[in-house]
């Protein structure tokens, strides 16, 4: 009978004041860290290349299909796993190998923006008839090459904490176990 009008209901707090949630914790030090600003890098490149490639007559090219499947691909990725680090999600589920799975994810986005960065630079043409799309394929190009740089560096970092160098024994126990 909780549910009907008029039904007498037992409340543990008092009417004015709702349950609130704890309110999630930025991580500042990630923001801080190599990885962080790589990753944040990543993001904001990441958009420019499928933006700049997006804003042009891309379907008139088979290779710029592959090239935007890539970026926007990586790029939700990315900001995913942006937002866990953020929000210290890694924290909450210590049983997932994080730093091994952002190695390997760093790793495989490195040889995929490779592929595209070499399918957007090759599919340019100079001699295009329409002038605005071969500065925004050039450009997308330029960034994807930065981005390919980003995620080259985002692996050599995460392997390097996959493997826990640059830590000596007793820090890598705590931040194990805490």
């Amino acid at each position: 009978m909780a549910g009907l009008p008029g039904a007498a209901g037992t409340r543990s707090s008092s009417p004015g004041t709702a349950a609130t949630l704890p309110s999630p914790r930025l991580d500042e030090a990630f923001l801080c860290s190599p990885l962080g600003g790589l990753m944040g890098a990543q993001a904001v490149l990441g958009l420019l290349v499928w933006a700049l490639l997006a804003d042009t007559t891309y379907h008139l090219h088979a290779a710029y299909g592959w090239v935007l499947f890539v970026t926007i691909f990586l790029w939700i990725a990315t900001v995913l796993l942006f937002v866990m680090y953020l929000l210290q999600l890694p924290t909450k589920f210590y049983m997932v190998p994080w730093s091994l799975m952002l190695m390997i994810f760093n790793a495989v986005a490195t040889v995929l923006y490779v592929a595209a960065f070499v399918t957007c630079s090759a599919a340019v043409r100079p001699t295009s008839w329409r002038q605005w799309d071969y500065n925004r394929r050039a450009a997308a190009s330029f960034f994807a090459g930065l981005v390919m740089l980003t995620y080259g560096a985002s692996t050599f970092f995460s392997f390097r904490a996959w493997k826990g160098l640059g830590s000596n024994a007793a820090t890598s126990q705590v931040a194990s176990h805490a």
